[in-house]
């Protein structure tokens, strides 16, 4: 597990590999995460976008932003902890993941962003 805090807001990452599967003739390693956010500031926030980079060791990076995480926008008073769970495909065994979330402090009406540690996705074999 990794785990950051920035602006109050305490965020931790664990990933898991999940199998492969074949699409359109291909490989992909399939790989799942769960983040959990705590709010450790004094003020309500609400978590408003998503912003990955999800790096594969045959690929570019990719870049994946939108509005929330798994079609929610939480909003986590103080001491609140929100989990949620979701996955990515890669094209290699090994890869990793990070970013940032945009977040509204509701006190302030202020945006800010609170960044996602750089967390691993490997192959369990890979790491031998």
């Amino acid at each position: 597990m990794v785990q950051q805090v920035t602006n109050g807001i305490k965020i931790s990452a664990v990933s898991n590999f999940e199998g492969t599967s074949y699409r359109n003739y291909r490989l992909y390693y399939g790989f799942s995460y769960v983040i959990t956010i705590e709010n450790q500031s004094n003020d309500t926030v609400q978590l408003i976008e998503r912003h990955w980079n999800i790096f594969d060791s045959l690929n570019k990076k990719e870049i994946v932003e939108g509005d929330g995480v798994i079609g929610k926008k939480p909003v986590l008073k103080s001491a609140q902890v929100y989990s949620y769970q979701s996955n990515c495909f890669l094209t290699s065994p090994v890869g990793a993941m990070n970013g940032y979330y945009t977040m509204v402090n509701f006190a302030t009406t202020k945006n800010f962003k609170v960044y996602i540690p750089t967390f691993q996705l490997m192959v369990p074999i890979m790491s031998n």
